[in-house]
């Protein structure tokens, strides 16, 4: 009986933390530009230290 209970518990922190990790990626989110032009200022300096 203990056993099935904490079965439920730990599944739901499972689903919580695994819907949490998803809505703070959604919200921190890096736009495509900005890592495109993070991309390119690094591809720059690498060429630039050759």
């Amino acid at each position: 009986m203990v056993a099935k209970l904490w079965k439920k518990v730990l599944l739901v922190i499972l689903l919580v933390a695994c819907l949490y990790n998803v809505v703070n990626k959604l919200v921190h989110k890096q736009s495509l530009e900005d890592e495109l032009n993070a991309s390119v200022i690094y591809m720059q300096e690498e060429k630039n230290q050759q």
